[in-house]
């Protein structure tokens, strides 16, 4: 079960750099209404600029508590919970917009993921 957690850590946290380091100025069909970059998102969830920087912030920061939680294992639930609680937050605004259900998977399956890392490991 030790790996399998740790595996989650990592798949989790890289995968919530890629998004927000790498992808963010590129389309998805995962992304909020019809935005191709994560500003347009934020946009179409009739957020202002500035909260994207935070939420960025937040996430970036998290995603590598989290990995960094593997060697300082006290990291991993206050990291997985406040990811699961900024996840959540990205469910409720794909529903908030009336996106499809698939474009929320993602979110709703590292939201599982987390609450795995944090409870389970």
């Amino acid at each position: 079960m030790h790996y399998l957690i740790i595996a989650l850590q990592l798949i989790v946290g890289l995968s919530i750099l890629n998004v927000w380091l790498v992808q963010y100025n590129k389309d998805t069909k995962w992304r909020g209404g019809s935005a191709t970059t994560i500003f347009e998102e934020f946009a179409a969830y009739g957020l202002p600029v500035w909260s994207t920087y935070v939420v960025g912030a937040i996430k970036v920061v998290l995603s590598v508590l989290l990995i960094v939680a593997i060697w300082f294992p006290a990291l991993r639930y206050p990291a997985a919970i406040g990811l699961a609680a900024m996840l959540a937050g990205s469910v409720v605004m794909h529903f908030k917009i009336g996106d499809p259900l698939f474009k929320s998977f993602p979110a709703a399956l590292f939201l599982v993921m987390c609450l795995i890392i944090a409870f389970v490991g």
